[in-house]
């Protein structure tokens, strides 16, 4: 509903926080497109626990015990294999043990 608001606003800042948490797979999906119209033009605070809300910002912050431990962009920052990185292992192989639990 707030994303909603948002777009009829037409407001210059939008700061999402854990915006697509709750949903599945598919449905973040249909969300993140929706989000990335509406994102156009927009300074965009996104604060996001699942990573792959958040793959293609121009700048991630990463916050480990309150404080911000690393800057960049998501590549570069998988390539630094820093604390961003170790995450971005642990959610993917977690995604892998699901799917293959799925799968049967």
């Amino acid at each position: 509903m707030s994303i909603a608001r948002a777009f009829l606003k037409n407001a210059p800042v939008l700061i999402l926080d854990e915006a697509t948490s709750h949903l599945d797979a598919a449905s973040e999906a249909h969300v993140r497109r929706a989000l990335d119209e509406l994102m156009v033009d927009r300074m965009t605070i996104i604060i996001a626990h699942r990573l792959s809300t958040i793959r293609a910002a121009d700048e991630i912050l990463v916050m480990r015990d309150g404080r911000i431990v690393e800057r960049g962009a998501h590549h570069d920052l998988v390539e630094m294999g820093g604390f961003y990185a170790d995450l971005i292992g642990h959610q993917s192989a977690g995604n892998v043990r699901a799917a293959a639990a799925v799968a049967g």
